[in-house]
């Protein structure tokens, strides 16, 4: 591989172009996604998931608050997981879940990595 071929290295900042109101819809923002993994900017402005539906992804999620704060109900669970800043949660596959609540402003950041099913 010559110098011209090399790949370039890429940068950013996860704090860069957020909404400074509530938008219509939550924003996501693939960062990296290589066959192994992909992670994600998620930015929300007090969207949650639609009454009586529910997250089944078929990957395994670890997903952390970066900024704002969130409200996350897990099936089966009688209380609401509740995620401030630095906060993260770990989602196998097929953990039914859904956001009850998100900070509108500031925005609430999420940082989400998915990885293929461990079990």
């Amino acid at each position: 591989m010559t110098h011209s071929q090399r790949p370039e290295p890429d940068a950013g900042n996860l704090f860069a172009s957020l909404p400074d109101g509530r938008t219509q819809e939550e924003l996501f923002e693939p960062l990296l996604s290589v066959p192994a993994a992909r992670i994600e900017r998620s930015v929300s402005t007090g969207q949650i998931t639609p009454p009586a539906e529910w997250y089944d992804q078929q990957d395994d999620e670890w997903v952390a608050v970066l900024a704002g704060a969130a409200r996350l109900q897990i099936e089966g669970e009688s209380t609401e997981r509740q995620l401030a800043v630095g906060d993260w949660l770990f989602l196998p596959a097929h953990c039914r879940h859904r956001v009850t609540w998100t900070q509108e402003s500031p925005p609430t950041v999420w940082l989400a990595i998915h990885v293929p099913a461990s079990r």
